[in-house]
């Protein structure tokens, strides 16, 4: 499965979200992670915003399923 990774702007992170992004790729090393790109297109996008609002837009991509995380907690099942 390739998922694309959006980041929120970081204007009110509350956890790391570099080190959630480490750890997500080495919790599923099945499958290809890689920055999403405008205009690119993925079995599945995972926006990775720092607090509650998750307010990062994602109109600029193709994707099959959407995944918002906005808690170091939150771990999907891809």
């Amino acid at each position: 499965m390739h998922i694309g990774v959006k980041f929120c702007g970081g204007c009110n992170p509350r956890y790391d979200r570099r080190a959630y992004y480490e750890d997500t790729v080495k919790r599923c090393p099945s499958h290809v992670f890689s920055l999403a790109e405008d205009g690119g297109s993925y079995d599945c996008l995972l926006v990775i915003g720092g607090c509650a609002s998750c307010c990062a837009s994602c109109a600029e991509y193709k994707y099959d399923r959407l995944v918002k995380v906005w808690d170091e907690a939150d771990r999907p099942e891809f």
